[in-house]
């Protein structure tokens, strides 16, 4: 048994029309359920044998209800289920996703269309129902009606052009038990009813007023159900607040903690500057041992404003990491650039400097300014950790979807204990000897944050006085680019 209708109805409108129509209130979707549920709550108690037109939304919290009252009532009972009929073929097909109000739930297939008890109302795809929502029941001594409007808000999109709607917008919503207005909604879905259409019962009136008591009923079910639905709410409300409020405690730990290594990495060339100018006074310096602590001034003045610069440019990095539009990029118009820079330094030291870049690699996702960083960062490093004689390397390849560029050298290489510490802030590889090579520890942690906004990666192997190789992979233009959020440490 199968009923579609073949002009274009709106129950919204049908009740707008009447002479004094009920004013509709601007309501949650959560404010319906609960006038559902009451709706459904009033019908099992009473045990109202009637007749349900009903269109509400595909999510299973909905459709349970109306389950819930079939199985109590039995047999007796009769539902008109509208749906849209997606597939164009008057009843064939599935009903298509629901675009009227709605309450965020898990999606279940409505009641079963192969019970006897049950009847689909097929509508066209364009319907002006798919924008509403409603439970009309119909019985001697009870009716009602329960209608949700979405209105169309037009807002056009700025790329697309076209009109978007939000979903979680206030509903208009209709309650009424006056038999006027259910009469008129009746008569306007028995008149749009295809001829060919199985017959539905046409000869039931509407009792014009409802019973006192069952009114009363119904107001105090609709009030212990608002209730039901209100502590969800604020369970959910409060739940999400707590997370927040976790979060924003998190951050305030690692922001303590940021400023606690801060200020001791700022204060530890202070205190090396402090001792040397100390025994500067002393009146019986030698002259060695006065130009020792001049160049321990000169050192750790260095190491203090390489600290300052390695900050600000982190700061001035995470601001500008956000709403940074990734770009086609080619490896091989950055890194010869920045090998050949580090030629004169690589030749001061008596290092061979190598680089291959082969010109047909495919370009890569990034920015061409933070490739350059990356680029310099580790270039940089392999040199600095190199002795005299040591040699460079720099390659890069194909890998995958990916497009790897690697840095290897002879240096003095990284103790396994310390492999997983180096992309910390601040923190600087010492040898064995306790060697300090200077700089501010920041500079891996940098090149760790441009490869993870750009959808790259890097790792490490290394081994004591051998040397070590970085390997960078960064996604082809092949791939689509995915920026991916990272957390300050």
């Amino acid at each position: 048994m199968n009923v579609s209708l073949a002009k274009d109805l709106s129950v919204y409108q049908v009740v707008m029309a009447v002479q004094v129509p009920p004013k509709p209130l601007s309501l949650s979707p959560a404010t319906l359920l609960s006038l559902v549920r009451a709706q459904i709550d009033l019908l099992i108690e009473q045990q109202i044998v009637a007749t349900l037109w009903v269109k509400l939304p595909p999510e299973k919290m909905w459709q349970s209800e109306l389950a819930r009252y079939q199985s109590s009532v039995g047999a007796s009972s009769l539902i008109y289920t509208c749906q849209i009929d997606e597939s164009g073929k008057g009843g064939d097909g599935e009903a298509g996703e629901d675009q009227g109000a709605g309450v965020a739930g898990e999606k279940n297939t409505p009641l079963s269309s192969s019970s006897p008890h049950h009847v689909p109302v097929y509508l066209s795809p364009d319907s002006q129902m798919r924008r509403e929502n409603f439970l009309m029941v119909l019985s001697p001594q009870f009716c009602s009606l329960i209608l949700a409007h979405r209105p169309l808000k037009k807002r056009k999109n700025k790329t697309s052009g076209k009109v978007s709607t939000n979903k979680n917008q206030p509903l208009l919503i209709i309650n009424t038990l006056e038999g006027r207005v259910i009469q008129q909604v009746l008569n306007g879905i028995e008149q749009a009813i295809t001829p060919e259409s199985s017959p539905i019962p046409v000869d039931f009136i509407c009792p014009t007023v409802p019973q006192g008591e069952l009114m009363n009923q119904l107001f105090v079910k609709q009030l212990l159900r608002q209730d039901e639905i209100n502590r969800q709410i604020i369970t959910v409300r409060t739940t999400k607040l707590q997370q927040q409020n976790q979060e924003l405690h998190n951050k305030e730990q690692l922001k303590d903690e940021y400023l606690k290594n801060v200020c001791q990495e700022l204060r530890t060339p202070l205190t090396h500057m402090k001792t040397a100018l100390s025994l500067l006074n002393s009146p019986n310096l030698k002259p060695p041992q006065r130009q020792r602590y001049l160049h321990m001034l000169n050192t750790q003045c260095d190491q203090q404003n390489s600290l300052i610069t390695g900050l600000l440019e982190l700061v001035q990095l995470e601001r500008n990491l956000e709403g940074t539009a990734l770009e086609s990029v080619r490896l091989s118009d950055i890194v010869p650039g920045v090998v050949s820079t580090y030629q004169p330094l690589a030749q001061e030291k008596g290092i061979m400097l190598a680089y291959t870049v082969p010109t047909e690699l495919p370009s890569i996702w990034c920015v061409s300014g933070w490739l350059r960083q990356i680029v310099i960062n580790l270039l940089h490093n392999s040199i600095k950790f190199t002795p005299n004689g040591g040699e460079v390397w720099v390659r890069a390849r194909i890998q995958g979807d990916y497009v790897q560029l690697e840095f290897r050298d002879t240096g003095i290489g990284i103790a396994e204990s310390e492999i997983s510490k180096i992309f910390d802030r601040f923190y600087r590889v010492r040898t064995a000897a306790n060697e300090d090579y200077g700089g501010a520890g920041l500079g891996l942690t940098i090149v760790q944050q441009l490869l993870a906004r750009c959808g790259g990666s890097i790792s490490v192997k290394s081994k004591l006085y051998e040397g070590s190789t970085f390997t960078v992979q960064l996604r082809s233009v092949g791939e689509t680019p995915k920026a991916i959020a990272i957390e300050n440490e």
